[in-house]
């Protein structure tokens, strides 16, 4: 009896913060899209004062999380607790998408074959100071998994081969260099290539299907997945 009442009690805490209109559009943005709280301040015109209630409110129903930056540890990205993306999320998958991270040897390069084989549509990837080639874990992950890497290469994001896509950008440091964050949208996700172990490398591609999921069900009526590793990118 008193955990069904704590279970109540946290859908209730869920609810009443999402009762506020301005606290619901917050969250349904973050469902798509890692925000800086300075980029929510000027999304939705708000001060900082009440944005900082906004959060407060969101992150003690358990909705959100505050983290650190990966390039800059002075900064902080607000994002949506991954259980409820699905919930917020109203967005449909765009149908041209451009992966963007620093060296494009890791993240973006397992973000466009996934996306490919989730979504059914060519996504591309670039780099904003690309590395000479796809890092090794990353091409025998995307192996293990069904996603052929062979013929990728890194190429810099130029704003000609980006122009008519949707950008997400999946690291901080090219967050960071590119501008109008607001015309785009950024997973924070940490960078595998500096742990440089098989694990981190799988973290990636499990974070990448999570972050993917709730933008394709809108657009799609199944998910491709092979039969080998859906139970596992299921969990």
């Amino acid at each position: 009896m008193a955990q069904r009442h704590g279970n109540l009690q946290r859908r209730a805490d869920v609810f009443a913060a999402l009762g506020d209109p301005r606290r619901l559009e917050i969250a349904e943005e973050l469902s798509q899209s890692d925000r800086t709280p300075g980029e929510l301040i000027e999304k939705f015109e708000l001060s900082s004062a009440l944005l900082a209630h906004h959060l407060d409110v969101l992150e003690h129903a358990g909705l959100i999380e505050r983290t650190h930056s990966h390039s800059d540890g002075r900064k902080r990205f607000v994002r949506l607790v991954a259980r409820h993306r699905q919930l917020l999320s109203d967005m449909s998958a765009p149908s041209r998408v451009m992966f963007v991270c620093r060296h494009n040897s890791a993240r973006s390069q397992l973000a466009a074959a996934l996306w490919s084989r989730m979504v059914g549509t060519p996504a591309e990837s670039a780099g904003t100071q690309p590395a000479a080639a796809v890092h090794p874990l990353a091409v025998s992950i995307a192996k293990h998994h069904h996603l052929n890497l062979g013929t990728a290469r890194p190429r810099p994001y130029t704003t000609s081969n980006s122009r008519g896509r949707t950008i997400i950008t999946v690291c901080d440091q090219s967050h960071d260099d590119l501008t109008s964050p607001l015309s785009r949208l950024h997973w924070s996700l940490p960078d595998p290539v500096e742990v440089g172990t098989r694990a981190a490398f799988e973290s990636t591609y499990q974070e990448l299907i999570e972050r993917m999921r709730p933008l394709i069900t809108r657009s799609t009526t199944s998910v491709k997945q092979q039969p080998t590793t859906k139970s596992k990118e299921q969990r």
